[in-house]
């Protein structure tokens, strides 16, 4: 197994091999001192955001074959002179109590209470505490009722900054209704008096706002009649600049435009919304019995006033509900405005916000309750809150996984280091071109493929397990199978085979193989291959198909280890030799003397054989090498430089004096060689060209609007069935779910997406192309590009069946 370790500002990237799953971290920073000329101590080692601690295994942070490690390199400061004379005086100066500025003087005590002089200037401003007024949201530029607390004479850096957005020029005119309203042609936002107004709002009276002046008005009590309301007027309107048919909130209005027949009564108006009061022109207001006129400054009126006088008494203004679901109903349950728990909307100061999902929580609904509020700026729901237990902070050990502690490898007493084989590895890929219950061939892959280990085949989607020889359903069937020879009882013809079922053997202690120790059954991988035979199951005698050629399909994998009882096994690594059909399938004693449930397959492929002379003819057209894991070619050419430098140092040191050098140089023929890179490409045949459909060629003609992204396409047809197919999957990749196409949409900026990823793009409100962040039509229909559908189909048949 190896790794690569790359420094964290990427400037040095280094292969370390013959490494383990079970290799310590403590170990691994001793194999990093040298390369990177780095004490242990200064280095600290990081892997998918965790940092890597001593104690742990690479298996313990789920390190793979070829995984990327960062390493962070610490600098060691060593202190000089000055730096040790500078924090002597420092200390001797803390020190000396003659020069230290913490005096024993008493503070000079500035007067809090406010003079005269400052509440006479309180006088001046045009409201007072206690005025019963209309404030601006600032933040909507709606109008709320409020209710003044303090003033204060003076003006801060965000008010005069507001000011400043408030560009509109003031026309004022006295109103002919009465004596407090005005219209104008512009909304009269007035002039700042210089004082800072505190204000809370009534319906969120413990939220202080400080505004200006020209930020409040007195309260809203004048109604206008629709036969009033003039052209060119300024009103206060109700309006929903989002769902224009809906209650929205208050806004300043000038009333441009107004229609009253007997049946149709209809004004429009430019509406003031914002921080920036952004006009909007020709609105429609729906609520023609709901206008206010605008009061002038001065005649706002006070708690004592509505108090005196009852028919003063101010009603309030219906806004939009802040719950859809009830529409701000205080007797009606609702979870989305009151408590998730009960629904009540009662004791509100014993109700808690969550932080993140932002939901409602009684302190005595909770499990456990609550007390009293807690303390702490924010607060999570038992949903939102993480697991402290479960977070691994710098420096801790890994907490401990429930999953690899029932591993078997974590309960066994065995000294043996079992992280060194590949079969360990794991994938650093998956296929998802099709899905994993893919019967029949896999798009791309080629009778004749090969492959140096397992993994690869996994990773390839051919056969997906690494170690079991056998993957299927139970209930559906198999899918592909493994011919090692395994099994004492497999014959191996070629074009038929004998294959005998999984099971009957003691893998406890986490054994890959063993003697067979007991009977087989008919179930799990054994009944899921006997459900590929064209016939009905049978659990007891076995069964024959009259029509084998109508089963389902079975992609047949030759493993070398095959080679010592077959020549049709390849010499190295696994191969892929195509589609094969279960004939029948039938219980019987083997040479164990334990029973043992055989298959008879027969290949049904139209691709010739690999091991018939047609077969090598395609494999050496179609340019099919043994594919190599990343890295694995340069981890053993490292193998054997070190080895042959072992060597010399031997014959240096006099140890193999006996040997001759001319013998040493002779090639050893237990020896596999392994190819360069250089040389391989050399020595390369030339590809076979991969071969389009005619059907195919015209639907491709037929996409115009992919034209640009075909064009690509096709120059890699030159370069064989695989780099053309993977030249496929990256340009018609959707950068959503980052797979093939599935029903794919052909946008107007020329990127493809998936149907259903587009669907949900536009239920999350995101109306953009994910790729470039073209604007899209709220309302656009969905059209499938059937022509790409169709032509990603010939090329990937059923890669839509997982999908």
């Amino acid at each position: 197994m190896w790794i690569q370790i790359r420094l964290i500002s990427g400037s040095k990237t280094v292969r370390i091999d013959n490494l383990s799953k079970l290799t310590k971290i403590e170990e691994l920073r001793t194999r990093l001192v040298e390369p990177f000329e780095a004490d242990v101590n200064q280095q600290r080692l990081f892997f998918r955001g965790k940092q890597m601690e001593d104690g742990h295994t690479l298996f313990d942070y789920d390190v793979g074959l070829n995984d990327l490690i960062q390493i962070l390199i610490k600098k060691n400061l060593p202190q000089t002179v000055s730096t040790i004379e500078d924090k002597l005086t420092k200390s001797n100066t803390a020190d000396d109590g003659s020069t230290s500025d913490k005096e024993n003087k008493e503070p000079s005590l500035e007067a809090e209470s406010p003079t005269a002089d400052h509440l006479d200037r309180l006088t001046d401003s045009v409201y007072k505490i206690g005025d019963i007024i209309d404030a601006r949201d600032i933040t909507v530029g709606a109008w709320f009722e409020a209710r003044i607390l303090k003033v204060e004479h003076c003006i801060d850096a965000d008010m005069k900054e507001r000011l400043d957005n408030y560009k509109h020029p003031v026309h004022t005119d006295s109103s002919p209704n009465t004596d407090t309203c005005h219209n104008s042609i512009h909304p009269d936002f007035g002039t700042a008096d210089g004082y800072t107004y505190h204000v809370c709002f009534e319906k969120y009276p413990d939220d202080v706002l400080k505004v200006c002046s020209t930020e409040i008005r007195p309260r809203a009590r004048t109604l206008i009649r629709f036969p009033d309301v003039e052209v060119g007027q300024h009103i206060m309107a109700n309006y929903n600049y989002e769902e224009q048919d809906s209650r929205g909130f208050w806004y300043d209005c000038v009333v441009t435009g107004k229609k009253d027949t007997r049946t149709i009564k209809d004004l429009t108006a430019t509406v003031y919304i914002g921080t920036e009061l952004t006009p909007l022109h020709n609105c429609r207001l729906i609520f023609t019995r709901e206008l206010f006129g605008i009061e002038a400054a001065g005649t706002q009126l006070t708690e004592e006033d509505t108090a005196g006088d009852p028919s003063t008494n101010l009603e309030t203004r219906q806004n939009k509900p802040e719950c859809e679901h009830c529409q701000d109903n205080p007797k009606k349950k609702c979870k989305h405005c009151g408590c998730v728990v009960c629904a009540d909307k009662k004791d509100p100061d014993k109700t808690i916000l969550c932080d993140e999902c932002n939901e409602a929580y009684h302190l005595y609904c909770l499990k456990p309750a609550l007390s009293s509020v807690p303390q702490e700026d924010e607060w999570y729901c038992p949903g939102c809150k993480n697991d402290e237990t479960a977070i691994v902070r710098v420096g801790e050990k890994l907490k401990v996984n429930k999953k690899k502690a029932k591993m078997a490898s974590a309960n066994s007493s065995s000294g043996r280091d079992w992280g060194k084989g590949m079969a360990c590895v794991g994938r650093s890929k998956m296929c998802t071109i099709v899905s994993s219950n893919h019967y029949g061939p896999i798009p791309g892959v080629e009778v004749g493929t090969m492959w140096k280990f397992r993994v690869q085949v996994s990773e390839a989607g051919v056969h997906r397990p690494h170690v079991a020889g056998i993957h299927g359903r139970e209930e559906d069937g198999a899918y592909s199978i493994v011919l090692s020879g395994g099994y004492e009882d497999d014959a191996d013809d070629g074009e038929e085979f004998y294959y005998t079922g999984s099971g009957g053997r003691d893998l406890s202690g986490n054994k890959r193989t063993a003697e067979q120790s007991c009977d087989q059954t008919l179930t799990r991988m054994n009944k899921a291959l006997a459900k590929n035979c064209n016939a009905p199951l049978d659990s007891i005698k076995g069964s024959e198909a009259k029509d084998w050629q109508g089963g389902k399909p079975v992609r047949v994998v030759r493993n070398c280890k095959g080679r010592k009882h077959s020549t049709y096994a390849p010499e190295e690594g696994n191969r892929y030799d195509g589609i094969y059909k279960v004939i029948k399938y039938w219980p019987e004693k083997g040479k164990s003397n334990f029973l043992v449930w055989r298959y008879l397959l027969r290949r049904d492929d139209p691709t010739p054989a690999p091991w018939t002379k047609a077969g090598k003819k395609r494999t050496d057209n179609l340019g099919l090498t043994m594919q190599y894991p990343d890295g694995y070619l340069e981890s053993q050419q490292e193998k054997e430089k070190a080895k042959e430098k072992e060597e010399e140092d031997d014959q240096t040191s006099g140890k193999k004096s006996r040997k001759r050098k001319s013998d040493a140089q002779l090639p050893d023929p237990k020896r596999k060689s392994l190819p360069n890179n250089a040389e391989s490409k050399k020595k390369s045949p030339k590809v076979a060209r991969y071969s389009l459909q005619v059907e195919t060629k015209k639907l491709i003609a037929e996409d115009k609007i992919n034209k640009k992204v075909w064009d690509e396409a096709l120059t890699a047809v030159g370069e064989g069935s695989k780099v053309f197919h993977e030249k496929l999957e990256e340009l018609f990749l959707c950068v959503c779910c980052q797979e093939l196409v599935c029903q794919p949409i052909t946008l107007k900026c020329a990127h493809n997406i998936c149907k259903e990823c587009l669907h949900r793009s536009f239920k999350a409100d995101v109306y953009s192309c994910p790729a470039c962040r073209a604007e899209l039509d709220k309302n656009m229909t969905m059209v499938i590009n059937k022509t790409l559908a169709q032509i990603l189909n010939n090329l990937f048949p059923g890669y839509e069946a997982g999908r």
